[in-house]
């Protein structure tokens, strides 16, 4: 299902569902959330190489269901990494969804599994649940979803959830099921995805918090005699020069006030999301506090919840940065960038050649032609030269 560590990785992008921009928490440059502007960020994006997109979920986002149903057709390798809702979803329903998806993509799903972290959200949605009797849920919810995928008659009796003689009648294409992408930073977290899921996730903290983590999360799935993929969640900023690249993160954030900075944290505080409070935690709300690591910035952080960092600096930093991510053991990044049309291209552009990429990144479509012309042929008649660097 997932591939195991072999010091090279995967880069997925992000379809901005709940919003897009030039400026954070800005009316001014903002792009509207429509089908054609999410197809072009999507179809970029396979064209461009990427594994795959992430889908956000949540009432501030449109349906990533629907989204991705609607996308698939109009893409060919580009994979979709969608919420299931333990606790918003039966896992019945949620199987036979992910069954349908994964046929009609021809094996393109990916599944992100969301537990949630902000009770006020959650109880709207009719979840009164604490944080670990959520993980609860989610690990009987799995326990169902899992066995149905794999083609088992389910008979389940949990303190959550029960069902009785269960059956998904249409398999998906990727057996036994999906992938499963988790991230969760608590110890019920950790358990749950040591349990159940293929690629344990975590956003963009410094390498040190980023090590600990993995620690946490290889030791708890070692003791069920399994190996995790990792994943780590980041904005990227990335430019020519370190210093374009850095204006550009200070423009990102222009536009925002103290008082909209305030106004976000104190509702971001609210969550019970371990993962939320830690990136809450390298910035504190502080403008002057935003360069956390080297090429880390946590600007998004002061507005946006979940991802706040970003990679920042030129082509060769950013890499540099991801490669210190490879040797700890991450394995598949999930990126995104302000606006994500634009920026989708810049980062393939730039950065994808000095990666040590797996051959289901970066890999031409496969109508492409080689033998060009790639960039406008120069006074009508000579053809520029093509430059790759070395990976």
């Amino acid at each position: 299902m997932t591939q195991p560590n072999d010091g090279r990785t995967d880069v997925l992008w992000f379809l901005p569902t709940h919003g897009d921009g030039r400026y954070l928490g800005a009316a001014e440059g903002a792009r509207a959330v429509t089908l054609p502007y999410l197809r072009q960020i999507a179809q970029a994006a396979n064209e461009l190489g990427y594994f795959g997109v992430l889908l956000p979920t949540g009432r501030s986002c449109e349906d990533s269901w629907v989204v991705a149903s609607a996308l698939a057709p109009l893409t060919e390798r580009l994979r979709f990494l969608v919420a299931v809702r333990p606790g918003l979803q039966e896992p019945s329903v949620a199987a036979r969804m992910a069954a349908t998806l994964d046929r009609l993509s021809n094996g393109r799903l990916l599944i992100n599994v969301v537990t949630g972290g902000d009770p006020v959200e959650l109880r709207g949605d009719g979840v009164f649940l604490a944080h670990d009797e959520r993980y609860a849920v989610t690990d009987e919810f799995l326990t169902i979803w899992r066995g149905l995928l794999a083609g088992e008659t389910v008979t389940f009796e949990g303190k959550h959830l029960r069902c009785e003689a269960g059956r998904v009648i249409f398999p998906p294409v990727q057996a036994p099921y999906p992938p499963l992408y988790f991230g969760g930073s608590s110890p019920a977290g950790i358990e749950v995805a040591a349990d159940h899921c293929d690629v344990y996730l975590t956003w963009g903290e410094p390498p040190s918090g980023v090590a600990e983590k993995i620690a946490r999360a290889r030791e708890a799935a070692e003791r069920r005699g399994k190996t995790f993929s990792y994943g780590i969640r980041l904005h990227v900023i990335v430019r020519e020069t370190e210093s374009q690249a850095w204006d550009e993160a200070e423009r990102l954030i222009s536009r925002l006030d103290d008082a909209t900075i305030q106004r976000a944290q104190e509702t971001l505080k609210r969550q019970d999301s371990v993962g939320q409070s830690r990136m809450m935690a390298l910035h504190g709300g502080d403008r002057s506090r935003l360069v956390v690591s080297p090429n880390l910035w946590a600007g998004v952080g002061l507005v946006r919840g979940g991802a706040g960092t970003a990679l920042v600096g030129s082509a060769d930093q950013v890499a540099d940065r991801m490669k210190e991510y490879i040797d700890l053991g991450i394995d598949r990044f999930i990126l995104s960038g302000y606006p994500h049309l634009e920026e989708a291209y810049r980062f393939a552009e730039l950065v994808f050649p000095k990666l040590p990429l797996r051959a289901t990144t970066g890999k031409a479509p496969t109508n492409a032609r080689n033998d060009g012309p790639f960039g406008e042929v120069i006074a009508n008649d000579i053809v520029p030269n093509r430059r790759i660097a070395a990976h």
